[in-house]
């Protein structure tokens, strides 16, 4: 009888056991998550000083660092940003420069994420299924690649997340981007079930959101009462309306990703073959959809708190002050009671001293749009032309006009003697005349410039030119015709001008 109870034990032991191992694989997952800062821990890392540093702290700093990026939806985040994180994080407390952090940095993201790529990989014996076993898990990834700066970008893994989530305690208004990070990633599982229980807690947590507003919203009425308290609201309210914006982005995305699911679904005939997935796909696009409503609605009310419930309650501390003063008692009493010296005099009236004006001539008033009306009496009966009728003659112009036409007659000149059958040698027959000036000056080129434009030329032109500037230079070609042609060198004989060569031809028609 005592050896049957002694074996009934026994049993009842090995019963007991079994439901000791159960999930002894996760169980050990969840302790592998804390290899690498345990490796981190064995790093022998010191500063410029050679005083050691403590690497398993910015190893979890490293990850708390890349999970508020990613709160904050900056994905563009590598070695280098996190070296100048970490540089400003220790500056008081080791002595590290660009190279040491950079080094630090990489050395960190290398052990979260090796540089093969592969998941790290933890080995052990599961006395579940009494069998060598090893598990995987990856708390950094590539997010994206920079091939014109050849720079790899990081971002927090899903593993990453459980093993933050299992080292700190968040503020419940982190929770709404928690949960909608963990939705992505069941999401991209195909965990459907799963997604439409965390929608349910996100609908939660904007419920809570709304009543933690409305107590606000009474706070902000209520308690407002110096410029100090005004400032800690405003900062409040800046901070909360920036976190909600970010929050509906992440909500648009997650909409526009399960949009792209069902449709993925229904082309692959999923809507036919499995039914309740994808109803169930349906019914998770109706209450993020529901969801995504009424933190909009909370957006929207975090606006009105910062545009008008703030503002009318900094009115409401401006009047009060204003009503509350009391000239007499508060600065009449306060002069004649102490008599102050004339410089603190000055301090004392000067708020209530007219406020100095002065008018001021903008230079960008010159810009502004100007009507030009010229009066003049109308006169209907019909009249002589009057003085100010008489057509003005440009000095300018007219003195143009005789330098073209000098160019062209030293321009024939030089034809007839066989000088001239390029532009450079129209120079040099200048040179030798001592007409240099001539090419000394912008009109010289523009004449070439208009005769290469229009080659060939000849004395029918000035019909088409008219009293044009070029008119008296044409008509002096008489039976001639005058072909330019430019070529590749450049000529430049004065410091101001330079042209191109031009082969020049002057035939009879």
């Amino acid at each position: 009888m005592g050896i049957a109870a002694y074996l009934e034990g026994i049993r009842l032991d090995k019963l007991a056991w079994s439901g000791i191992t159960e999930g002894y694989r996760e169980r050990i997952r969840r302790l592998a998550l804390f290899s690498p800062l345990l490796d981190l821990e064995r790093m022998r890392a010191t500063d410029r000083s050679g005083q050691p540093i403590d690497m398993k702290g910015l190893g979890l700093l490293t990850l708390l660092f890349f999970f508020e990026q990613k709160l904050m939806r900056q994905y563009k985040t590598g070695v280098k940003q996190l070296a100048l994180f970490l540089k400003q994080l220790t500056e008081h407390v080791y002595v590290l420069d660009d190279e040491l952090c950079e080094q630090l940095a990489r050395t960190i993201v290398q052990t979260f994420r090796p540089t093969s790529g592969k998941k790290r990989s933890y080995p052990f014996y599961d006395w579940e299924q009494r069998e060598e076993s090893v598990v995987e898990y990856s708390l950094l990834k590539a997010h994206d690649f920079d091939t014109r700066t050849n720079t790899q970008y990081y971002t927090l893994d899903e593993d990453g997340l459980e093993l933050l989530f299992a080292t700190k305690e968040f503020y419940s208004e982190f929770q709404l981007s928690i949960n909608q990070l963990m939705l992505r990633k069941q999401l991209e599982k195909g965990e459907f079930v799963a997604a439409l229980k965390q929608i349910n807690e996100m609908r939660i947590d904007v419920e809570t959101l709304e009543e933690r507003m409305s107590r606000l919203k009474h706070e902000i009425q209520r308690s407002i009462i110096s410029e100090e308290t005004f400032e800690r609201y405003r900062q409040l309210l800046d901070d909360i309306y920036s976190r909600l914006t970010r929050e509906d982005e992440e909500f648009k995305e997650l909409r526009e990703f399960v949009n792209d699911t069902r449709e993925r679904l229904y082309a692959r005939d999923v809507h036919q073959k499995e039914e309740k997935t994808y109803e169930l796909v349906l019914k998770i696009a109706r209450e993020l959809e529901s969801v995504h409503y009424a933190h909009s609605a909370l957006l929207d009310k975090a606006l009105s708190l910062k545009n008008t419930t703030l503002v009318t309650a900094q009115e409401s501390l401006y009047y009060t002050g204003l009503h509350s003063f009391n000239f007499d008692q508060d600065i009449m009493s306060y002069i004649v009671s102490a008599p102050l010296p004339i410089e603190a005099m000055k301090g004392v009236l000067h708020p209530f001293l007219k406020v100095e004006e002065n008018k001021y001539w903008s230079p960008m008033t010159i810009f502004e749009e100007q009507n030009i009306i010229e009066e003049r009496e109308e006169k209907i009966h019909p009249h002589f032309l009057e003085a100010d009728n008489i057509e003005y003659v440009d000095p300018y112009r007219t003195w143009l006009k005789s330098r073209y036409r000098l160019l062209m007659q030293h321009l024939l000149e030089a034809y007839q003697l066989g000088r001239v059958d390029t532009l450079s040698s129209f120079f040099d027959y200048l040179d030798d005349i001592g007409q240099s000036y001539l090419y000394e000056h912008r009109s010289f080129y523009d004449f070439w410039l208009f005769m290469h434009q229009r080659s060939p030329i000849q004395k029918e032109m000035d019909r088409e030119e008219g009293e044009a500037l070029f008119g008296e230079a044409i008509l002096l070609l008489g039976t001639y015709v005058l072909e330019v042609e430019e070529t590749k060198t450049v000529i430049q004989k004065c410091e101001r001008f330079s042209i191109q060569n031009m082969i020049i031809a002057v035939r009879e028609r």
